[in-house]
């Protein structure tokens, strides 16, 4: 089943029938200690810290696969609304 996932309040041309509860994926994440020390390095002289956008991309990655399979244990045929 393919689970519609939208960030508006409704989804045009479909009706919510029913609303079947609040469903979230979390996660936390570390990166190892070599990229938190190059990271460290970059936070003194400025400037993006790529590892931590790319932890943020993965993070955001699980989170939302995991909100997706809990809508679908629910029934669910959409996500309406999703914030991150």
């Amino acid at each position: 089943m393919s689970i519609l996932i939208v960030n508006t309040e409704s989804v045009p041309g479909k009706e919510v029938i029913e609303v079947l509860g609040l469903v979230r994926g979390n996660v936390i994440q570390a990166k190892h200690l070599g990229k938190d020390i190059a990271a460290g390095f970059r936070t003194i002289v400025g400037g993006e810290i790529k590892e931590y956008t790319e932890m943020m991309s993965e993070a955001r990655e699980i989170a939302l696969k995991r909100m997706t399979e809990k809508a679908e244990e629910l029934g669910a045929d959409a996500v309406v609304n999703l914030r991150f």
